[in-house]
């Protein structure tokens, strides 16, 4: 799809379900979002999401737009396999393929997962300990963090195998040397999560500056806070943080609801 091509498009809009168009506005908003963090990298990179009413297709942006140009009319709709449904689309390859189409086809309960290489979850991924527990968003992934080793570029089909063995049932992964791998039942969820990992990663950097001497609370402690995130209701939060995330891109990046 040629970047002049990636306009306002009512008849995507008028041939899809209210359900697929409103995924369709989420997963731009959250390639808008993620843009307007600073978390995104040129055109690479990729955003998902699972097509409500057709559970073996996918949306995912075209690979020749930045984030910061993805519209709901644009995304491209593919099979598992990476045969496009979208007329016109070319066949899916790369990370797309390898990961997005491998994580929708080995994990029915994932309906948005995003891969991402921002700078400071590749400083953690880069870390012999990984990412720890010395602040409060760290504390969201509390032994819930998969990690994966480095085996080159996701551009070959047998590095899935692995990838997807290591990420077993964890919906967050820390692919070593490489970004990070979220997974979650909606874009919104997905969002959130990709955020909290992101800052908890900055925290983590930012410690660190100069060498100075870490402070990691108790393990009881640790327990304990974990044990009240457990405790809260995630849909709560969604139901104030995503309204709040719209009105952002609403005001910041307007347009792509289009």
């Amino acid at each position: 799809m040629a970047l002049q091509d990636v306009s306002n498009d009512n008849a995507i809009r008028n041939s899809v379900s209210a359900e697929e168009w409103q995924t369709r506005v989420d997963l731009a908003a959250a390639y808008r979002l993620i843009s307007l963090f600073g978390f995104d990298d040129l055109t690479y990179n990729h955003l998902s999401a699972r097509v409500p009413g057709e559970p073996d297709h996918l949306l995912i942006k075209p690979t020749n737009i930045m984030f910061s140009e993805v519209t709901a009319s644009a995304l491209l709709k593919y099979d598992f396999d990476g045969n496009p449904i979208t007329d016109e689309a070319p066949q899916l390859w790369g990370g797309g393929f390898v990961i997005h189409c491998g994580v929708m086809k080995e994990r029915p309960d994932v309906n948005a997962a995003f891969h991402t290489h921002s700078p400071a979850v590749m400083g953690v991924c880069s870390q012999k300990q990984g990412l720890l527990p010395i602040n409060q968003y760290a504390l969201t992934f509390y032994k819930k963090l998969a990690y994966h080793d480095f085996h080159g570029f996701e551009f070959n089909i047998e590095l899935r195998a692995p990838l997807f063995r290591d990420l077993g049932d964890k919906n967050v992964m820390l692919m070593r040397n490489h970004g990070c791998l979220i997974c979650a039942t909606s874009v919104a969820h997905a969002f959130q999560l990709h955020h909290f990992l992101e800052l908890a990663c900055q925290g983590q950097l930012a410690a660190m500056t100069g060498g100075a001497e870490i402070t990691l609370p108790d393990e009881d402690v640790l327990e304990f806070a974990a044990g009240q995130l457990s405790n809260l209701d995630p849909e709560k939060a969604l139901a104030k943080d995503w309204p709040a995330c719209l009105r952002k891109v609403q005001r910041d990046a307007p347009g792509f609801d289009s």
